[in-house]
């Protein structure tokens, strides 16, 4: 039996069979909705039900508090529908809606940061526009890896006119082995996307603290220069963790964004390091460990967080435990959806 959903605020109406959750069923139907770990874990797919029947299935509590579920408040990816139905997405000005692209791009700037990381500028050619959102990714399928696309976060600004990567040069057998002698200036490869719901919510007032590690700086990095360039005043931490000197990059331009901000501040945190360099001290140990010893609480605070999967694991799990709401935390679903369950237990 079909139903229909009415999105309320617009023209939007979408059939869905019953017993289909309100996620799959506006997906079918083309529908801008911002979801991430479609598990009933992150929380990224709240919308209020204005009416209409649903069977909903487990959720975390993190995810959705009784008292927003008292008030009409459901999570699309757990919400079976069983009648017609009327939603309003949740802060619905900060969707990321952009339509997908398939971009013929050409190489125009290529060079290392790291000992194995690589800015790579890229001009669409073919394809555009291209608009996306602070924080998103796209996928790239390189000239000598035909049919093995990765994924890869812009790391400039929205407004910016070539696109820029962090590529780290990958090991022995790797897509990315050889980067450095194997793309060139000038290259033609294939882009695809945008993707992602860990992208800036500018509509966010409060205090934000970002968390990367190595490559992960790339959509931190896009997320607070746009916040800079915006004139935003949000009181900003940032923590940038790595192993060793060499593996820092765009230190200056990091404490660039915390320049004039009451209360902000930015830290290299080193795991085989102690000092420091031209008077600027870098921490050492483990950068999950420094926001610790850091605050106490972190309530109010929106969180987003990038990099080696068991560091954004770690990062999630230490932010939840200190009052973070899962809905704040902007990292990749798989490990917000892990850490939740483990401080949920």
């Amino acid at each position: 039996m079909s139903h229909t959903i009415q999105i309320e605020g617009s023209d939007e109406t979408v059939e869905a069979e019953a017993g289909d959750t309100i996620l799959d069923a506006c997906l079918l139907g083309g529908v801008e909705f911002a979801y991430s770990c479609q598990a009933g874990n992150c929380g990224t797919c709240r919308c209020e039900l204005l009416s209409g029947d649903i069977v909903e299935l487990e959720y975390s509590e993190h995810a959705l508090a009784a008292a927003d579920r008292a008030r009409g408040i459901v999570l699309a990816c757990r919400a079976q529908v069983w009648s017609d139905v009327r939603i309003r997405r949740s802060d619905e000005d900060d969707l990321a809606m952009h339509p997908a692209r398939v971009l013929a791009c050409r190489v125009a700037a290529l060079g290392p940061v790291t000992h194995d990381i690589w800015r790579v500028q890229l001009e669409i050619v073919a394809g555009g526009p291209f608009s996306f959102s602070a924080g998103q990714y796209a996928s790239i399928e390189f000239p000598f890896a035909r049919g093995m696309a990765r994924e890869y976060s812009m790391a400039g600004r929205p407004d910016q006119p070539l696109l820029e990567f962090h590529v780290r040069e990958g090991g022995a057998g790797s897509v990315t082995a050889g980067l450095g002698q194997r793309l060139r200036v000038g290259d033609e490869l294939r882009v695809t996307g945008p993707n992602g719901s860990a992208h800036l919510r500018s509509r966010h007032a409060g205090p934000i603290i970002a968390i990367a590690g190595g490559s992960g700086l790339a959509p931190i990095r896009s997320i607070l220069s746009t916040l800079r360039e915006s004139g935003s005043d949000n009181p900003l931490h940032v923590y940038f963790g790595a192993r060793a000197a060499r593996d820092v990059y765009a230190e200056e331009e990091m404490r660039s964004w915390v320049e004039g901000r009451a209360g902000s501040r930015a830290q290299v945190v080193l795991s085989e390091h102690d000092g420091s360099r031209a008077g600027v001290p870098w921490r050492s140990g483990i950068v999950t460990d420094a926001v610790d010893a850091d605050f106490a609480r972190l309530d109010g605070f929106k969180a987003y967080v990038a990099g080696p999967p068991a560091m954004v694991e770690a990062a999630t799990q230490l932010l939840l435990g200190k009052g973070v709401a899962v809905r704040d935390i902007h990292a990749d679903p798989v490990p917000v959806a892990a850490a939740a369950k483990a401080v949920a237990a």
